[in-house]
């Protein structure tokens, strides 16, 4: 069984990405299941960082993102493509930070505590869209363009490596 070595003793944000990104190439394999990669994925991002009150996925399915593999609070379980931060995410295909959602327009409340959001849309080899990761924080501006550059390069990790 693979296991995530402990991140705890780095100080950086980037150095804990740097180490994340390694033990994700090693941790997920084509041979394993889409949704234990998934689960995971998000249990390894989860430990990892303290600034996360949830992480997971929602995968596009019947033209909607729907509630996949995630570690937190009970969630949403459907989003439409266009609302909230994650279908923005999914129909722009660009990631979004957002540093206080009271002030996103349409934001969706799944969670009251929420405060700061990353979204990552994941678009896999032949273009099409796969889902999103989605990422929050009980506090304000938690995420940057660190966050989004490793979370980035780990949803492209992903789409290239994993779901071939």
């Amino acid at each position: 069984m693979k296991e995530i070595v402990s991140t705890e003793h780095i100080e950086s944000e980037e150095g804990k990405y740097k180490l994340l990104l390694k033990q994700v190439k090693e941790l997920l394999s084509t041979d394993d299941d889409e949704l234990s990669n998934l689960s995971n994925l998000t249990a390894a991002i989860n430990q990892t960082f303290d600034k996360v009150s949830w992480v997971g996925f929602y995968l596009f399915k019947d033209k909607k993102l729907i509630l996949g593999p995630f570690q937190g609070k009970v969630a949403c379980t459907e989003i439409e493509i266009g609302k909230g931060v994650c279908g923005t995410a999914a129909e722009k295909r660009e990631t979004i930070i957002v540093e206080d959602v009271n002030k996103f327009p349409g934001h969706i409340f799944c969670d009251a505590d929420s405060k700061s959001e990353i979204v990552v849309p994941i678009i896999k080899s032949d273009g099409l869209l796969y889902g999103v990761l989605d990422l929050d924080s009980s506090e304000y501006n938690s995420f940057n363009n660190v966050d989004k550059q490793y979370l980035e390069e780990i949803c492209k990790f992903l789409a290239k490596e994993i779901f071939t």
